[in-house]
């Protein structure tokens, strides 16, 4: 190879590590703004919805807290961007947020397809169905010849289709633009079922003018891990996301919640607590972070309990019982690394 050929990959290599830096978030690119930028649902009740006072709740908005409150010490200093289904990864990976945490499936081709890297699981769903009560269906099994409504670039037409076909069963799709375009459909009789994750069907129930006139059926027909995500190209940021969120997991096991965090950090002589509050040890430095990082998510956010029971667990309209959302030693999938 000459040495002008040479000369000339090395150019388009650093023409590209440039390009990729640029549209990567990085934490002093995120200090400098003021507040961390949220690429969110714009209304799917549980996850992401902004009430009369223009407050915004919910799980995934609980994760863009969490970091705000490791980086700024600040819960409050988010941005939200409420963003479609649609435009979501794109809007990513050109750098309009720092975060998608949006209700998101982690799945092999949007990791590695998407530029984009997501950095943990904060909720573990499964594809379902919703039906009318008054259609007396108790299995998806009976589904066989139904009009299905689903929302468009989801993992739900595949998942769908990949159903059916295993199970011998015909049906019809109608797709949107969104979940709340499938709902609408759905409720005005266009379709027989409506499908989506099982999170989002019992989401979008509550909005119905009847809530109690349709159901969500027991099967679930796939593996959807839902978790945040960020653009490739500056690992400390995806690492300040992945273990703000994996605080959350470890404060609970530890038995260390919004309520008892002062007391625990005033009394407790266990060395894995007094490491998690940063009292033994300035854990935060090799991210950039202050050592009282943790603590501070903690305080003003929770630990995942704290999160998921007053969003969508037993303290919210949805009701939703922990099951795979348990810890590991409760029988559920949630397992963080330590903070050591």
């Amino acid at each position: 190879m000459t040495l002008n050929k040479l000369l000339l990959i090395a150019l388009l290599l650093t023409g590209l590590t440039i390009q990729v830096g640029a549209y990567a978030s990085s934490l002093e690119q995120v200090k400098k703004h003021g507040a961390v930028r949220c690429g969110i649902n714009k209304n799917l009740p549980g996850f992401a919805e902004k009430n009369s006072k223009g407050e915004w709740s919910g799980l995934d908005v609980d994760i863009c807290r969490a970091v705000a409150a490791a980086v700024f010490a600040d819960a409050s200093k988010v941005e939200y961007i409420p963003v479609s289904t649609k435009d979501r990864f794109k809007s990513l990976s050109s750098g309009k947020f720092d975060i998608l945490s949006r209700n998101t499936t982690w799945n092999l081709s949007r990791d590695t397809g998407k530029k984009i890297t997501f950095t943990g699981i904060n909720y573990y769903d499964g594809q379902g169905f919703m039906v009318p009560v008054e259609s007396g269906i108790r299995s998806a099994l009976e589904l066989n010849g139904s009009t299905i409504c689903a929302e468009k670039a989801t993992t739900h037409i595949g998942n769908l289709k990949d159903y059916f076909l295993l199970n011998r069963m015909k049906y019809r799709l109608r797709t949107f633009d969104s979940a709340q375009a499938s709902l609408q459909a759905f409720e005005q009789g266009q379709c027989d079922v409506i499908t989506s994750d099982q999170s989002s069907l019992y989401s979008l129930r509550t909005k119905l003018k009847n809530p109690q006139s349709a159901k969500v059926l027991a099967e679930v027909i796939s593996k959807e891990p839902l978790g945040p995500a960020v653009a490739d190209g500056n690992s400390n940021w995806e690492k300040i996301v992945r273990w703000s969120l994996f605080v959350m997991l470890d404060a609970e096991e530890a038995g260390i919640s919004e309520k008892n965090v002062d007391q625990v950090k005033r009394l407790s002589r266990v060395p894995a607590v007094r490491r998690l509050l940063g009292l033994e040890k300035n854990t935060g430095s090799n991210l950039g972070l202050n050592k009282d990082w943790s603590y501070n998510i903690i305080k003003q956010v929770g630990n995942y309990a704290d999160s998921f029971d007053r969003n969508v667990g037993k303290g919210s309209p949805l009701k939703v019982k922990r099951g795979l959302n348990a810890l590991w030693r409760n029988g559920g999938l949630h397992y963080a690394p330590p903070i050591d």
